[in-house]
């Protein structure tokens, strides 16, 4: 079973992409007594080997990434407000009215822009660029504001976690979900040694993978993501990409990465043999860390195995609790089939 409260710890650690130094420090401080060593490489990657009963007969890399989508202070206005720009893709529309977290010293603010009442025209329901909005943290100068705030600061969403019978709310399930599974995978007993990779910036350009898995050299790699869902109302369910509560998502391509098709056929096999459900990505979108994974070296044969959530990259993501553990046991499964050579063994018949 999941531990929420650990998931709960993770999402609600602030981190967005560039500045993960405290997800970084909570997940050292869980994994060094399961790890066989365990280094931090000039990125902020943390890079993992754990030994199981038996060495590897194929060396396996699986990777989740550190960082959440965000907000960066880039100046400050003669009145004490901050302008900002976003670190990773965010939907503008969720942004007017939200409240935030500013710099180390977690100062709060919230988003505003013009009062609807003062705009004209179509000005009303328009989508407002970043240049229209600001933060507000009370301040009254520029002067005043810089007493708790700096150019550069990080801002990350003060959003709480929710945990209802079926499903969870957070900010950055996108991808500290993925994090905590590896967590778990390294406090398992494990048949065959792994390489564990938890990354940063992903949200930026897939920055950490790339050095990753240049140091880490696998011959496979499983990336633990999260992906969009998007059955909702009005979206066609031709147009819905994957559905909550029909299980672990399984991408077979997307905007950076075609997937080797033995593993998405061992993935849904495999799902299949423990009992848990599977269901294909039905959209060619967006894209994650396999897409410089993939291409690293001499290449690397990999596979992303993804959470479905509602909301992605806004304050509040929804996933089903059926569907974690489901993602969970799927990737033990895969991990576990993968090192133990079943791939390989497939290609030398």
């Amino acid at each position: 079973m999941i531990d929420y409260r650990f998931l709960q710890t993770l999402c609600e650690t602030n981190g967005i992409s560039g500045d993960e130094s405290s997800v970084r420090t909570l997940i050292l401080d869980i994994i060094k007594p399961y790890a066989d060593e365990v280094r931090v490489d000039a990125l902020g990657n943390i890079l993992v080997h754990k030994k199981g009963r038996k060495p590897a007969k194929a060396k396996l890399m699986l990777s989740a990434h550190m960082d959440e989508v965000g907000l960066m202070v880039i100046d400050i206005t003669s009145e004490g407000y901050l302008k900002f720009d976003e670190v990773g893709g965010i939907d503008r529309r969720v942004l007017v009215g939200k409240r935030v977290w500013v710099g180390e010293k977690r100062v709060c603010g919230v988003i505003g822009i013009k009062p609807v009442h003062l705009t004209k025209g179509d000005e009303s329901s328009a989508i407002p660029e970043y240049s229209e909005m600001y933060i507000d943290i009370g301040a009254d100068s520029r002067e005043e504001a810089l007493k708790y705030v700096s150019y550069g600061d990080s801002v990350c969403f003060d959003s709480a976690f929710t945990e209802t019978k079926n499903s969870i709310q957070s900010k950055a399930i996108d991808d500290r979900f993925g994090c905590m599974v590896l967590i778990e995978l390294l406090k398992s007993d494990l048949e065959y040694d792994v390489d564990v990779a938890f990354v940063v910036q992903e949200e930026v350009g897939l920055h950490g993978a790339k050095t990753a898995a240049y140091t880490l050299d696998p011959q496979f790699a499983l990336v633990v993501e999260t992906t969009t869902a998007a059955d909702i109302p009005e979206i066609d369910s031709s147009k819905q990409v994957c559905q909550l509560g029909e299980g672990a998502v399984i991408s077979v391509m997307d905007r950076r990465t075609i997937y080797d098709k033995e593993m998405v056929r061992l993935a849904f096999d495999a799902a299949e043999e423990i009992g848990v459900k599977a269901q294909y990505k039905r959209a060619v979108a967006g894209g994650n860390d396999a897409g410089v994974i993939h291409q690293s070296r001499g290449g690397v044969r990999t596979l992303a195995v993804s959470l479905g959530c509602r909301y992605l990259h806004a304050p509040g993501c929804v996933a089903n609790k059926d569907d974690c553990e489901s993602v969970m046991a799927l990737v033990k499964e895969l991990a576990t089939r993968i090192a133990g050579g079943a791939l390989t063994e497939e290609s030398e018949a």
